[in-house]
């Protein structure tokens, strides 16, 4: 039991880096302002490992998915909440201070190879690349977030979205060449 325990521990944590763009680039704006991604993320791993006897092992491919659907349900969960509650002006300000210390929680981590400098740079990319993934259509997020950050095969991929595998396939290509001009500036 204990053992069993101790596995899903360890693929639990072979999927954090995933679950941690996951969520960060599903939070939007909105949730973002209110909430860090990291809190989010340690919510949904404290629930997967309270949870862990009631789920059965079928597969890492059915860990990854069953973790990254309590992650969205997470963070439907939380846009409910903000959407229907009235905050008071001094907790949105302290939310958005604690949105701020989540960056620097991420960049902190590269602090032992990068300069004050790159660290700067690296904000502003990973800015520009939430904010170009943003302003993407609603499919061509989900189909980026499941193929590459969730990384489920082509024909997973497709079940989930009601298309066929070339479909997909067709539709991620779509997907990363307008994610990639956004980048480049060309989307404006």
């Amino acid at each position: 039991m204990a053992g069993d325990r101790d596995a899903r521990e360890t693929l639990l944590r072979e999927q954090l880096a995933g679950l941690r763009a996951y969520v960060r680039l599903r939070l939007g704006r909105a949730i973002r302002a209110r909430e860090t991604s990291q809190d989010l993320v340690q919510s949904v791993c404290r629930e997967v490992l309270e949870d862990l006897g009631a789920f059965e092992y079928r597969g890492e491919a059915s860990f990854r998915h069953w973790l990254f659907r309590r992650a969205e349900n997470k963070i439907r969960d939380r846009g409910r909440y903000w959407g229907r509650e009235k905050r008071a002006a001094e907790r949105e300000l302290a939310s958005a201070g604690r949105a701020q210390d989540d960056d620097a929680e991420l960049l902190a981590q590269f602090e032992t190879f990068t300069t004050p400098s790159r660290d700067a740079s690296a904000k502003e990319e990973l800015e520009r690349v939430e904010d170009a993934f943003a302003r993407l259509s609603g499919d061509y997020r989900e189909v980026i977030l499941l193929a590459r950050v969730v990384g489920l095969p082509h024909k997973e991929v497709a079940a989930q979205m009601g298309r066929s595998a070339i479909a997909t396939r067709t539709l991620l290509s779509r997907a990363l060449a307008r994610l990639a001009t956004l980048l480049e500036g060309e989307g404006e």
